[in-house]
């Protein structure tokens, strides 16, 4: 057999060959903390399935699904549903959730006082200034009894809502992520649990009250809607909902991040 037989013959045989798997790069958006933590461990996770996860870290709560919704990134991973719900009404983004990932609840802390209790008369108390956060934050507040809020505001509320407060309380807002730098100029603060880890709290034992984890600020997996439906989203979440994911979560953050799956 000649030689430009042999070269014939091995191309035919590499071409009967079935075509190696495509690794697809995901670009996904996360806060610092927690967040980006939980995707360092699932990127080995999803490098078995074809995904090359590439973390892109956003200090805000707003970017992220700015950058989703204009092809900067494949997926992010930072928001509840209420706060996903409120951008998609308010920006018209054709962005939506495709897997349920972890819950933080979200807590009161002070370094002034050491209980809701003590909180003397017109306490100053900060709260995230986005709607979904901040509401979150007046509710947790009224489920510990501090405040009442009008009836029919959702998931919500604002300072205008409050009809009774009996400490007269005075409410701060301000960016989520400055929840931990202002704690010790005011009396309280509502710090989500992202940012109080990576501000040195510890959201177990620190705050002096803490929402309960049954509640509808489960986080979630974010795509674009034209993306849903496509392979790697399921192999992404596929990844996210394993053992080895849910094992590094509980061992890592011991109670303070609750898995959802």
């Amino acid at each position: 057999m000649s030689l430009k037989t042999l070269g014939l013959a091995a191309l035919l045989s590499l071409a009967a060959l079935p075509a190696a798997a495509q690794t697809q790069t995901v670009r996904i958006g996360a806060t610092p903390g927690p967040h980006a933590q939980i995707l360092e461990a699932v990127k080995p996770i999803a490098a078995q399935k074809g995904i090359d996860i590439k973390i892109v870290e956003f200090s805000d709560y707003v970017v992220p699904n700015t950058a989703l919704a204009s092809g900067d990134i494949e997926a992010n991973s930072f928001q509840n549903q209420p706060y996903l719900d409120n951008q998609v009404a308010d920006r018209g983004y054709k962005i939506e959730s495709v897997g349920l990932t972890v819950n933080f609840p979200i807590g009161i802390y002070s370094k002034k006082h050491k209980s809701l209790d003590a909180l003397p008369s017109g306490a100053t108390i900060s709260i995230p200034n986005d709607p979904t956060n901040g509401g979150r934050a007046l509710i947790l507040l009224q489920d510990k009894g501090l405040i009442k809020l009008k009836e029919g505001t959702g998931y919500k509320p604002t300072p205008l809502d409050v009809t009774d407060n009996p400490k007269k309380l005075k409410f701060v807002e301000i960016e989520a992520a400055q929840g931990p730098r202002v704690l010790a100029d005011v009396d309280a603060a509502v710090i989500n649990t992202n940012y109080a880890t990576s501000g040195g709290l510890d959201p177990v034992k620190d705050p002096i009250a803490r929402e309960n984890p049954k509640g509808p600020y489960v986080n979630l997996i974010a795509v674009r809607s034209e993306d849903k439906n496509k392979p790697w989203v399921k192999a992404l979440v596929e990844s996210y909902h394993t053992p080895e994911v849910k094992k590094f979560i509980e061992e890592k953050f011991k109670g303070s991040v609750l898995t959802s799956w």
